[in-house]
Protein backbone atom coordinates (compact mmCIF):
# COMPACT_ATOMS: atom_id res chain seq x y z
CA UNK A 1 0.00 0.00 0.00
CA UNK A 2 1.21 3.31 -0.92
CA UNK A 3 2.50 5.28 2.02
CA UNK A 4 0.41 9.00 2.42
CA UNK A 5 0.27 11.64 5.16
CA UNK A 6 -2.75 11.55 7.27
CA UNK A 7 -4.85 14.17 8.86
CA UNK A 8 -4.29 12.89 11.85
CA UNK A 9 -0.38 13.20 11.49
CA UNK A 10 -0.73 16.82 10.45
CA UNK A 11 -3.19 17.27 13.77
CA UNK A 12 -0.86 16.03 15.94
CA UNK A 13 2.22 17.85 14.12
CA UNK A 14 -0.20 21.51 14.47
CA UNK A 15 -0.57 21.00 18.15
CA UNK A 16 3.08 20.88 18.67
CA UNK A 17 3.51 24.82 17.69
CA UNK A 18 -0.49 25.96 18.20
CA UNK A 19 0.31 27.72 21.41
CA UNK A 20 3.01 29.84 20.16
CA UNK A 21 0.69 30.18 17.09
CA UNK A 22 -1.95 31.29 18.61
CA UNK A 23 0.25 34.15 20.67
CA UNK A 24 2.05 35.25 17.18
CA UNK A 25 -1.60 35.50 15.37
CA UNK A 26 -2.88 37.81 18.39
CA UNK A 27 0.17 39.95 18.53
CA UNK A 28 -0.46 40.52 14.58
CA UNK A 29 -4.06 41.17 14.85
CA UNK A 30 -3.54 44.42 17.50
CA UNK A 31 -0.24 45.51 15.03
CA UNK A 32 -2.64 45.50 12.27
CA UNK A 33 -5.69 46.75 14.27
CA UNK A 34 -3.95 49.85 14.94
CA UNK A 35 -3.21 50.50 11.39
CA UNK A 36 -6.85 50.10 10.49
CA UNK A 37 -6.52 46.29 9.21
CA UNK A 38 -8.61 43.47 10.21
CA UNK A 39 -6.83 40.36 10.43
CA UNK A 40 -9.23 38.38 9.86
CA UNK A 41 -10.21 40.02 6.63
CA UNK A 42 -6.58 39.48 5.57
CA UNK A 43 -6.80 35.90 6.60
CA UNK A 44 -9.89 34.94 4.22
CA UNK A 45 -8.14 36.36 1.40
CA UNK A 46 -5.25 34.11 2.12
CA UNK A 47 -7.55 31.46 2.14
CA UNK A 48 -8.90 32.07 -1.04
CA UNK A 49 -5.90 32.40 -3.23
CA UNK A 50 -4.50 29.64 -4.85
CA UNK A 51 -1.42 28.91 -7.12
CA UNK A 52 -0.68 26.34 -9.27
CA UNK A 53 1.87 23.65 -9.30
CA UNK A 54 3.68 22.39 -12.50
CA UNK A 55 3.25 18.65 -13.01
CA UNK A 56 7.51 19.34 -13.89
CA UNK A 57 8.32 20.46 -11.05
CA UNK A 58 8.19 18.04 -8.91
CA UNK A 59 10.72 15.86 -10.14
CA UNK A 60 14.37 17.24 -10.05
CA UNK A 61 15.58 19.72 -12.70
CA UNK A 62 18.45 19.50 -14.89
CA UNK A 63 21.05 22.50 -16.50
CA UNK A 64 22.78 22.43 -19.71
CA UNK A 65 25.84 20.08 -18.53
CA UNK A 66 24.24 17.31 -16.02
CA UNK A 67 21.31 16.08 -14.19
CA UNK A 68 21.26 14.85 -10.90
CA UNK A 69 18.34 12.57 -10.35
CA UNK A 70 16.74 12.41 -6.92
CA UNK A 71 15.59 10.27 -4.16
CA UNK A 72 11.66 8.58 -4.76
CA UNK A 73 11.44 11.24 -7.91
CA UNK A 74 7.99 10.46 -9.92
CA UNK A 75 8.30 7.89 -13.16
CA UNK A 76 5.07 9.18 -14.55
CA UNK A 77 2.00 11.80 -14.28
CA UNK A 78 0.50 9.15 -11.03
CA UNK A 79 3.90 9.83 -9.27
CA UNK A 80 3.79 13.38 -10.18
CA UNK A 81 -0.36 14.03 -8.85
CA UNK A 82 0.68 12.53 -5.28
CA UNK A 83 3.42 14.54 -4.96
CA UNK A 84 1.56 17.60 -5.82
CA UNK A 85 -1.34 16.52 -3.75
CA UNK A 86 1.26 16.24 -0.60
CA UNK A 87 1.70 20.21 -1.75
CA UNK A 88 -1.44 20.96 -1.53
CA UNK A 89 -2.38 18.87 1.09
CA UNK A 90 0.06 20.93 3.47
CA UNK A 91 0.12 24.37 1.89
CA UNK A 92 -3.79 24.07 0.60
CA UNK A 93 -2.51 26.69 -1.46
CA UNK A 94 -2.38 24.95 -4.62
CA UNK A 95 -5.50 23.18 -5.62
CA UNK A 96 -4.47 22.64 -9.31
CA UNK A 97 -1.75 21.43 -11.37
CA UNK A 98 -0.58 22.39 -14.90
CA UNK A 99 0.23 19.40 -16.78
CA UNK A 100 2.99 19.04 -19.77
CA UNK A 101 1.83 16.72 -22.86
CA UNK A 102 3.57 14.66 -24.17
CA UNK A 103 5.74 14.21 -20.76
CA UNK A 104 2.31 13.24 -19.12
CA UNK A 105 -0.08 11.93 -21.81
CA UNK A 106 -2.25 8.64 -20.53
CA UNK A 107 -4.46 6.46 -22.63
CA UNK A 108 -7.63 7.74 -20.15
CA UNK A 109 -8.30 11.65 -18.99
CA UNK A 110 -11.25 10.94 -17.58
CA UNK A 111 -9.80 8.49 -15.32
CA UNK A 112 -7.07 11.05 -14.83
CA UNK A 113 -9.10 13.61 -14.27
CA UNK A 114 -10.85 11.51 -11.28
CA UNK A 115 -7.53 10.20 -9.65
CA UNK A 116 -6.44 13.85 -9.57
CA UNK A 117 -9.76 14.90 -8.01
CA UNK A 118 -8.70 12.02 -5.20
CA UNK A 119 -6.09 13.99 -3.97
CA UNK A 120 -8.28 17.11 -4.09
CA UNK A 121 -6.68 18.85 -7.32
CA UNK A 122 -8.21 19.87 -10.46
CA UNK A 123 -6.09 21.05 -13.34
CA UNK A 124 -5.08 24.09 -14.88
CA UNK A 125 -3.31 25.58 -17.99
CA UNK A 126 -2.13 22.51 -20.25
CA UNK A 127 0.98 22.81 -21.85
CA UNK A 128 2.62 22.15 -25.27
CA UNK A 129 6.04 20.69 -25.76
CA UNK A 130 7.37 22.01 -28.98
CA UNK A 131 10.89 22.65 -28.21
CA UNK A 132 12.33 18.64 -27.83
CA UNK A 133 11.93 15.92 -30.62
CA UNK A 134 9.79 13.55 -28.77
CA UNK A 135 10.26 9.56 -29.63
CA UNK A 136 9.18 8.53 -33.43
CA UNK A 137 8.47 11.88 -34.11
CA UNK A 138 8.65 12.27 -38.15
CA UNK A 139 9.97 16.30 -38.49
CA UNK A 140 12.68 17.47 -36.27
CA UNK A 141 11.99 21.13 -34.09
CA UNK A 142 16.15 21.12 -34.15
CA UNK A 143 16.02 24.56 -35.95
CA UNK A 144 12.66 25.80 -34.87
CA UNK A 145 8.78 24.83 -34.48
CA UNK A 146 5.81 27.07 -35.26
CA UNK A 147 8.18 29.42 -36.90
CA UNK A 148 9.98 27.00 -38.97
CA UNK A 149 11.26 27.35 -42.26
CA UNK A 150 9.44 24.43 -43.39
CA UNK A 151 5.25 24.55 -43.89
CA UNK A 152 5.14 20.58 -42.66
CA UNK A 153 7.36 21.19 -39.53
CA UNK A 154 5.21 24.31 -38.96
CA UNK A 155 1.91 22.24 -39.21
CA UNK A 156 3.20 18.81 -37.18
CA UNK A 157 3.66 21.31 -34.26
CA UNK A 158 -0.12 23.25 -34.85
CA UNK A 159 -1.75 20.06 -34.88
CA UNK A 160 0.70 18.79 -31.33
CA UNK A 161 -0.97 22.06 -29.89
CA UNK A 162 -4.46 21.32 -30.97
CA UNK A 163 -4.02 17.81 -29.65
CA UNK A 164 -3.55 19.55 -26.47
CA UNK A 165 -6.95 21.28 -26.33
CA UNK A 166 -8.67 18.23 -26.97
CA UNK A 167 -6.54 16.79 -24.05
CA UNK A 168 -7.02 19.81 -22.02
CA UNK A 169 -10.75 19.63 -22.60
CA UNK A 170 -11.21 15.96 -21.00
CA UNK A 171 -9.37 17.64 -17.91
CA UNK A 172 -11.36 20.53 -17.38
CA UNK A 173 -8.78 23.36 -18.50
CA UNK A 174 -9.96 26.28 -19.91
CA UNK A 175 -6.13 27.33 -21.14
CA UNK A 176 -3.34 26.49 -23.63
CA UNK A 177 -0.26 28.06 -22.55
CA UNK A 178 2.63 27.90 -26.06
CA UNK A 179 6.37 29.26 -25.49
CA UNK A 180 8.41 27.99 -28.42
CA UNK A 181 12.67 27.91 -28.27
CA UNK A 182 12.15 28.90 -31.85
CA UNK A 183 15.20 31.35 -32.71
CA UNK A 184 18.53 31.63 -34.24
CA UNK A 185 22.25 31.39 -33.12
CA UNK A 186 23.67 33.28 -36.20
CA UNK A 187 23.18 36.72 -37.69
CA UNK A 188 21.48 35.72 -41.56
CA UNK A 189 20.39 32.50 -40.08
CA UNK A 190 16.70 32.97 -40.82
CA UNK A 191 14.72 35.67 -41.81
CA UNK A 192 13.61 37.70 -38.39
CA UNK A 193 10.50 38.79 -39.95
CA UNK A 194 9.79 35.65 -42.05
CA UNK A 195 9.83 33.83 -38.47
CA UNK A 196 7.53 35.76 -36.48
CA UNK A 197 5.17 35.62 -39.68
CA UNK A 198 5.28 31.90 -39.58
CA UNK A 199 4.91 31.99 -35.79
CA UNK A 200 1.57 34.17 -36.61
CA UNK A 201 0.06 32.16 -39.19
CA UNK A 202 0.71 29.06 -37.21
CA UNK A 203 -0.87 30.23 -33.64
CA UNK A 204 -3.76 32.15 -35.69
CA UNK A 205 -4.60 27.53 -36.59
CA UNK A 206 -4.31 27.06 -33.02
CA UNK A 207 -6.12 30.38 -32.32
CA UNK A 208 -9.18 29.08 -34.46
CA UNK A 209 -9.41 25.40 -32.60
CA UNK A 210 -9.80 27.31 -29.02
CA UNK A 211 -13.58 26.41 -27.56
CA UNK A 212 -15.10 29.80 -26.27
CA UNK A 213 -14.42 29.64 -22.66
CA UNK A 214 -10.85 29.05 -23.59
CA UNK A 215 -7.55 31.39 -23.75
CA UNK A 216 -4.63 30.99 -25.42
CA UNK A 217 -1.13 32.34 -23.23
CA UNK A 218 1.65 33.27 -24.82
CA UNK A 219 4.91 33.04 -23.31
CA UNK A 220 8.01 35.06 -23.85
CA UNK A 221 11.46 34.27 -23.23
CA UNK A 222 14.45 36.51 -23.97
CA UNK A 223 16.69 33.83 -24.63
CA UNK A 224 17.62 30.01 -23.99
CA UNK A 225 18.13 28.30 -26.22
CA UNK A 226 18.48 30.81 -29.18
CA UNK A 227 21.17 33.28 -28.40
CA UNK A 228 20.78 35.73 -30.97
CA UNK A 229 17.25 36.28 -31.80
CA UNK A 230 13.98 34.55 -30.40
CA UNK A 231 11.02 34.66 -32.21
CA UNK A 232 9.12 35.61 -29.05
CA UNK A 233 11.53 37.41 -26.98
CA UNK A 234 10.36 40.35 -24.69
CA UNK A 235 6.77 41.14 -23.88
CA UNK A 236 6.20 43.46 -26.59
CA UNK A 237 6.61 40.87 -29.47
CA UNK A 238 4.09 38.69 -27.32
CA UNK A 239 1.35 41.65 -27.09
CA UNK A 240 1.85 42.20 -30.66
CA UNK A 241 1.21 38.32 -31.28
CA UNK A 242 -1.89 38.40 -29.08
CA UNK A 243 -3.43 41.63 -30.65
CA UNK A 244 -3.20 39.88 -33.71
CA UNK A 245 -4.86 36.95 -33.01
CA UNK A 246 -7.91 38.05 -31.11
CA UNK A 247 -9.26 38.62 -27.70
CA UNK A 248 -8.83 34.93 -25.97
CA UNK A 249 -4.96 35.23 -26.83
CA UNK A 250 -3.17 36.83 -23.58
CA UNK A 251 0.57 37.56 -22.61
CA UNK A 252 1.99 35.09 -20.13
CA UNK A 253 4.97 36.89 -17.73
CA UNK A 254 7.32 34.52 -16.63
CA UNK A 255 9.62 36.51 -13.25
CA UNK A 256 13.12 34.67 -15.02
CA UNK A 257 12.60 35.17 -18.24
CA UNK A 258 13.89 38.84 -18.68
CA UNK A 259 17.29 40.65 -18.68
CA UNK A 260 18.83 41.41 -15.25
CA UNK A 261 17.43 44.88 -13.38
CA UNK A 262 14.33 44.84 -16.03
CA UNK A 263 10.91 46.73 -14.30
CA UNK A 264 9.10 43.76 -14.54
CA UNK A 265 6.14 45.28 -12.21
CA UNK A 266 6.07 48.12 -15.15
CA UNK A 267 5.39 45.20 -17.50
CA UNK A 268 2.44 43.60 -15.40
CA UNK A 269 1.01 46.98 -15.30
CA UNK A 270 1.36 47.84 -19.04
CA UNK A 271 -0.19 43.97 -19.98
CA UNK A 272 -3.26 45.23 -17.39
CA UNK A 273 -3.87 48.03 -19.10
CA UNK A 274 -3.87 46.50 -22.39
CA UNK A 275 -6.09 44.27 -20.90
CA UNK A 276 -4.07 41.58 -21.92
CA UNK A 277 -2.37 40.10 -18.91
CA UNK A 278 -3.00 36.45 -18.70
CA UNK A 279 -1.15 35.53 -15.63
CA UNK A 280 2.30 34.53 -14.44
CA UNK A 281 4.87 31.68 -13.98
CA UNK A 282 6.63 32.36 -10.72
CA UNK A 283 10.10 31.75 -9.69
CA UNK A 284 13.05 33.88 -9.18
CA UNK A 285 16.45 35.10 -11.13
CA UNK A 286 19.70 35.88 -10.11
CA UNK A 287 21.18 36.51 -13.72
CA UNK A 288 19.08 34.77 -16.31
CA UNK A 289 16.50 32.48 -16.79
CA UNK A 290 17.61 30.98 -13.79
CA UNK A 291 14.17 29.51 -12.63
CA UNK A 292 15.59 29.44 -8.60
CA UNK A 293 12.45 29.25 -5.97
CA UNK A 294 9.83 32.37 -5.88
CA UNK A 295 11.20 34.67 -3.57
CA UNK A 296 14.41 32.94 -2.84
CA UNK A 297 16.41 36.30 -4.61
CA UNK A 298 14.08 39.17 -4.92
CA UNK A 299 11.65 38.83 -2.63
CA UNK A 300 11.05 42.97 -2.95
CA UNK A 301 10.21 42.17 -6.41
CA UNK A 302 7.31 39.35 -6.02
CA UNK A 303 5.75 42.36 -3.79
CA UNK A 304 5.90 44.90 -6.32
CA UNK A 305 4.48 42.79 -8.68
CA UNK A 306 1.94 41.83 -6.27
CA UNK A 307 1.12 45.41 -5.87
CA UNK A 308 0.51 46.41 -9.22
CA UNK A 309 -1.99 43.02 -8.93
CA UNK A 310 -3.75 44.12 -5.99
CA UNK A 311 -4.32 47.24 -7.45
CA UNK A 312 -5.70 46.13 -10.25
CA UNK A 313 -7.89 43.79 -8.50
CA UNK A 314 -9.14 47.06 -6.21
CA UNK A 315 -10.04 49.05 -8.73
CA UNK A 316 -11.18 46.35 -10.65
CA UNK A 317 -9.51 46.49 -14.31
CA UNK A 318 -11.07 45.54 -17.16
CA UNK A 319 -10.50 41.61 -18.27
CA UNK A 320 -7.96 40.87 -15.27
CA UNK A 321 -8.17 37.68 -13.92
CA UNK A 322 -5.19 36.55 -14.04
CA UNK A 323 -3.70 32.68 -13.69
CA UNK A 324 -0.85 31.90 -11.53
CA UNK A 325 1.73 29.13 -11.77
CA UNK A 326 4.99 28.19 -10.12
CA UNK A 327 7.90 27.31 -13.02
CA UNK A 328 10.75 26.47 -11.08
CA UNK A 329 13.83 24.05 -11.73
CA UNK A 330 14.82 22.17 -8.82
CA UNK A 331 18.73 21.33 -9.05
CA UNK A 332 19.87 21.09 -5.03
CA UNK A 333 16.41 21.03 -3.00
CA UNK A 334 14.10 18.25 -2.68
CA UNK A 335 11.20 19.70 -5.01
CA UNK A 336 8.27 19.20 -3.12
CA UNK A 337 10.12 21.47 -0.18
CA UNK A 338 10.91 24.28 -3.13
CA UNK A 339 7.13 24.33 -4.11
CA UNK A 340 5.79 24.61 -0.86
CA UNK A 341 7.96 27.59 0.23
CA UNK A 342 7.64 29.24 -3.11
CA UNK A 343 3.72 28.65 -2.86
CA UNK A 344 3.69 30.26 0.79
CA UNK A 345 6.30 33.46 -0.61
CA UNK A 346 3.89 33.91 -3.17
CA UNK A 347 0.96 34.16 -0.81
CA UNK A 348 3.31 35.94 1.30
CA UNK A 349 3.62 38.82 -1.50
CA UNK A 350 -0.15 38.74 -2.23
CA UNK A 351 -1.53 39.38 1.86
CA UNK A 352 1.67 41.81 1.99
CA UNK A 353 0.42 43.92 -1.08
CA UNK A 354 -3.32 43.57 0.26
CA UNK A 355 -1.94 45.59 3.63
CA UNK A 356 -1.32 48.84 1.70
CA UNK A 357 -3.37 51.70 2.37
CA UNK A 358 -4.67 52.55 -1.48
CA UNK A 359 -6.15 55.45 -0.36
CA UNK A 360 -4.10 57.52 1.32
CA UNK A 361 -1.41 56.00 -0.78
CA UNK A 362 -3.31 57.88 -4.13
CA UNK A 363 -3.38 60.70 -1.90
CA UNK A 364 -0.03 60.81 -1.45
CA UNK A 365 1.17 59.71 -5.46
CA UNK A 366 -1.25 62.99 -6.16
CA UNK A 367 0.50 65.65 -3.67
CA UNK A 368 3.73 64.02 -5.12
CA UNK A 369 4.92 63.28 -1.65
CA UNK A 370 7.52 60.65 -2.68
CA UNK A 371 8.49 59.80 0.91
CA UNK A 372 5.11 58.91 2.57
CA UNK A 373 4.21 56.94 -0.67
CA UNK A 374 7.36 54.84 -0.96
CA UNK A 375 6.95 54.10 2.88
CA UNK A 376 4.04 52.61 2.26
CA UNK A 377 4.85 50.57 0.30
CA UNK A 378 7.76 49.61 2.32
CA UNK A 379 6.11 48.99 5.43
CA UNK A 380 3.64 46.55 3.94
CA UNK A 381 6.35 44.61 2.58
CA UNK A 382 8.05 44.57 5.83
CA UNK A 383 5.04 43.14 7.97
CA UNK A 384 5.73 39.68 8.81
CA UNK A 385 2.34 37.92 7.52
CA UNK A 386 3.66 34.34 8.32
CA UNK A 387 0.66 34.36 11.13
CA UNK A 388 -1.68 35.32 8.78
CA UNK A 389 -0.61 32.53 6.44
CA UNK A 390 -0.20 29.70 8.91
CA UNK A 391 -3.63 30.80 10.37
CA UNK A 392 -4.99 29.76 6.42
CA UNK A 393 -3.48 26.88 6.43
CA UNK A 394 -4.37 25.66 9.70
CA UNK A 395 -8.77 26.35 9.09
CA UNK A 396 -8.32 24.84 5.89
CA UNK A 397 -6.70 21.70 7.47
CA UNK A 398 -3.13 22.12 6.25
CA UNK A 399 0.07 21.99 8.32
CA UNK A 400 0.91 25.39 10.66
CA UNK A 401 4.69 24.32 9.30
CA UNK A 402 4.41 22.64 5.84
CA UNK A 403 8.26 22.17 5.27
CA UNK A 404 8.59 20.58 8.95
CA UNK A 405 5.63 18.83 8.98
CA UNK A 406 6.92 17.35 5.77
CA UNK A 407 9.94 15.80 6.46
CA UNK A 408 8.79 14.63 10.33
CA UNK A 409 6.45 12.60 8.26
CA UNK A 410 8.60 10.71 6.03
CA UNK A 411 6.99 11.25 2.77
CA UNK A 412 10.20 11.42 0.93
CA UNK A 413 12.22 8.19 2.07
CA UNK A 414 8.74 6.34 1.79
CA UNK A 415 8.46 6.92 -1.69
CA UNK A 416 12.38 6.61 -2.34
CA UNK A 417 11.46 2.84 -1.10
CA UNK A 418 8.55 2.78 -2.94
CA UNK A 419 9.83 4.04 -6.67
CA UNK A 420 12.43 2.37 -8.15
CA UNK A 421 15.31 5.04 -9.42
CA UNK A 422 15.16 6.61 -12.64
CA UNK A 423 18.39 7.74 -14.56
CA UNK A 424 16.09 10.53 -16.35
CA UNK A 425 12.66 12.58 -16.43
CA UNK A 426 10.40 14.82 -18.21
CA UNK A 427 11.51 17.75 -15.96
CA UNK A 428 14.11 20.25 -16.20
CA UNK A 429 14.39 23.97 -16.80
CA UNK A 430 11.06 25.39 -18.97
Amino acid sequence: MSFAISADFIAAENAKSLIAHTDDYAHLGQQLERRGISIEAMTRRAMEYQVAVPTWGVGTGGTRFARFPGPGEPRHIHDKLEDCGVINQLTRATGTVSPHFPWDKVSDYNALRQEAAQYSLGFDAVNSNTFQDQKGQRLSYKFGSLSHADRGTRQQAVEHNLECIEIGQKLGSTALTVWIADGTNFPGQQNLSRMFENYLEACERIYAGLPKSWLLFLEHKMYEPAFYSTVISDWGSSLLAALHLGPQAKCLVDLGHHAPNTNIEQIVARLIHAGRLAGFHFNDSKYGDDDLDSGAIDPFRLFLVFNELVDAEMRRAKDFSPAYMIDQSHNVTDPIESLMSSATEILRAYVQASLVNRSALADAQSASDVMVAHRMLKLAYTTDVSPILAEARLRRGGALTPIETYRASGYRSAKTRERPAVAGSSSGIV
